[in-house]
């Protein structure tokens, strides 16, 4: 009896000596009461698969926390936070993709006790990780009608994920706009109205760790941060032969121009509203369909990849502000194009009507060529 007696008090002891948590268990010093600082991770130890999107948390009931470490594979220490009260921690810095992660925290109770918690977890290892572009760059300034523009170097599944990832700030409050997705590989936000003239626009795209569907992971975040110019829209009427340039509000300037063919739908210059997409200073367009080889135009503005340019035509001189005959661009004598091209941005819109065509939906940047109503429903979150 005497043995069983003594076994039984060395069992009680080894289990009141310790207050350490190794996957969870509590344990402690020899001679102590367990600690009533009870410590929680998240995510709990061995878990599978965890987000790298999300931080590690780690907080604490009943005491206060007095060390945290979260440590990657390569031995170095994870960045985060205590909080100010110290009854938690948060990692700050983003975790690895397919990576285990080991960590230890200590608190101690009222009693100055101590509490200790070791774990490790692994994240998430995509089956793809898609890499995507932003557009207008950092610093860029643009006009009024320029959209912003993320596309994928594979198509997204769950488009809503996407979108929920993403934020456009300006630097004068809200402006009322909307993400619309112009293809499987392109998202684009537009305003509802041209953008205020003079201010600064912010998108963040915090896209990594975002699981697009099927296995497909966000490879990293985007940000860019540009500025919208004055406020410059070209208006062109096709039958007037004229293209009317307004600033503010206000006429600026006003070239004679020749348009597209009006005789021939397909050579018209469409109807629609469109931007400057392209400056270039000497345009090719040559076109063996229509006999054009080694054409160059000065001061050429892409307006469409339907083919349509601004630029002048002094060859076509006879017919500018008088006769529509080109085969859809708008030709203006030279020193107006040059003026033109020298008043320009990227993103300035032109808005053309009297023609018998509409300019089709398949330019690359035809996010004004639908309503806002058709525009919202391009969303992937109604």
């Amino acid at each position: 009896m005497r043995y069983r007696l003594l076994g039984a008090l060395a069992a009680l002891l080894a289990l009141s000596g310790c207050t350490s948590m190794e996957g969870g268990v509590a344990t402690g010093p020899n001679g102590q009461q367990p600690a009533n600082a009870k410590i929680t991770a998240v995510p709990a130890a061995n878990a599978k698969d965890v987000s790298v999107a999300e931080p590690v948390k780690i907080t604490v009931a009943d005491g206060t926390l007095t060390q945290v470490a979260l440590t990657s594979p390569e031995g170095k220490e994870v960045a985060g936070k205590l909080a100010d009260d110290k009854l938690s921690w948060a990692s700050t810095e983003p975790l690895g993709y397919g990576k285990t992660y080991n960590w230890v925290a200590k608190a101690t109770d009222a009693d100055s006790r101590t509490a200790e918690l070791k774990g490790a977890f692994t994240t998430v290892t995509p089956d793809k990780q898609v890499r995507t572009t932003i557009n207008p760059i950092d610093d860029a300034i643009v006009g009024v009608g320029m959209p912003i523009s993320l596309k994928f170097d594979s198509p997204p599944k769950d488009r809503a994920a996407v979108q929920k990832a993403l934020t456009v700030t300006t630097s004068k409050g809200e402006v009322e706009g909307s993400w619309g997705w112009l293809s499987d590989r392109q998202v684009d936000w537009r305003p509802k109205e041209y953008w205020p003239a003079d201010i600064t626009v912010t998108v963040t795209a915090k896209l990594y760790g975002v699981h697009y569907g099927g296995g497909a992971y966000g490879r990293a975040d985007l940000t860019t941060k540009f500025s919208i110019g004055r406020n410059q829209v070209t208006k062109i009427h096709t039958p007037d032969h004229q293209m009317v340039v307004y600033r503010n509000g206000a006429q600026v300037a006003s070239y004679p121009s020749s348009n597209g063919k009006d005789a021939d739908p397909n050579l018209n210059t469409p109807n629609g509203t469109l931007i400057i997409m392209t400056q270039e200073p000497i345009g090719d367009f040559s076109n063996p369909q229509y006999g054009y080889t080694n054409v160059k135009k000065k001061w050429s503005l892409r307006i469409s990849n339907h083919g349509e340019y601004i630029h002048e035509n002094e060859e076509n001189h006879a017919n500018i502000g008088k006769v529509n005959s080109s085969h859809g661009c708008v030709n203006l004598f030279e020193a107006d194009a040059k003026a033109y091209f020298d008043s320009s941005l990227i993103g300035d819109p032109v808005e053309i009507t009297g023609s018998q065509a509409n300019m089709p939906t398949t330019s690359d940047v035809n996010d004004w060529l639908f309503s806002w109503d058709q525009w919202k429903n391009m969303s992937a979150i109604k």
